[in-house]
C-alpha cells in the first residue's frame, strides 16, 4: 500500500481510484471534496511537506496557464497571475517525491518549464470525449491507452470541434474533472 497524494483534486475521482486498489490515497485542494473519502481541505505544499508521499498525481489550476485564455496573457503576465502559477506548478515538479504526474491542458507550462512527457486524449481510455491533455512525469512511464474510441466527433463537441458545454458559474469545475477511465488508467498502472 502506497501513500498517494492527489494535489488539487476536490471531486474525489483520482483519489477514489487509487483507494480502490489498497493505497492510502488523500486527495488535497482549497475546496472541500464533492464526494465521501480522504480529503484535505487546504494549502497542498503544506500537506506536501506533512508527511513522506510514494506518488503525487497534481492538477494545477489551468486558469492562467492554459492556451485556451491566451487572450488575456498579456493582462496576467502584467499583474503576476501567469508567474505566480508556473511557480505553483515548479514547485509541483520538483517536491521531494518519487513520483509525480502533473496534468494540465496544452499551455505555458510546455515553453515555460518543459515540455510534456506525454499527451493523452480521453478518447483513449474508454470515454466518449476529446480533451487534449499534457502529462509531466517523474519516476512514472506514460499511461498506455486502455481503450480507444476513435470518432469522427466525440460527444462533447460541437460540429467544429470545440468542447459544447455552454457557459456557466460551474463550467471550469465541470472541465476540470478527470475523466473515469483516464482515473481508472492511473491507479492500475501507476498504483
Amino acid at each position: 500500500m502506497a501513500n498517494i497524494l492527489i494535489a488539487c483534486e476536490y471531486s474525489g475521482t483520482v483519489r477514489d481510484a487509487f483507494a480502490k486498489r489498497g493505497h492510502n490515497a488523500v486527495s488535497v485542494d482549497f475546496l472541500p471534496s464533492e464526494t465521501e473519502g480522504k480529503h484535505i481541505q487546504g494549502d497542498v505544499l503544506d500537506v506536501i511537506r506533512s508527511q513522506k508521499w510514494d506518488l503525487m498525481v497534481a492538477f494545477p489550476p489551468c486558469t492562467h496557464l492554459a492556451v485556451s485564455g491566451a487572450r488575456y496573457f498579456a493582462e496576467k503576465r502584467a499583474d503576476g497571475r501567469q508567474q505566480e502559477a508556473l511557480a505553483f506548478v515548479e514547485a509541483l515538479l520538483t517536491a521531494d517525491i518519487p513520483k509525480i504526474a502533473i496534468e494540465n491542458p496544452v499551455g505555458i507550462i510546455s515553453t515555460h518549464i518543459r515540455k510534456p512527457d506525454q499527451i493523452i486524449q480521453p478518447w483513449m481510455f474508454g470515454e466518449d470525449a476529446s480533451k487534449k491533455t499534457c502529462l509531466w512525469l517523474k519516476g512514472l512511464p506514460p499511461l498506455m491507452a486502455t481503450t480507444v474510441i476513435k470518432k469522427k466527433r466525440y460527444a462533447n463537441q460541437t460540429p467544429s470541434g470545440q468542447n459544447k458545454l455552454g457557459p456557466s458559474p460551474d463550467r471550469w469545475k465541470i472541465r476540470s474533472k478527470t475523466y473515469q477511465g483516464i482515473a481508472e488508467a492511473m491507479a492500475q498502472q501507476w498504483g
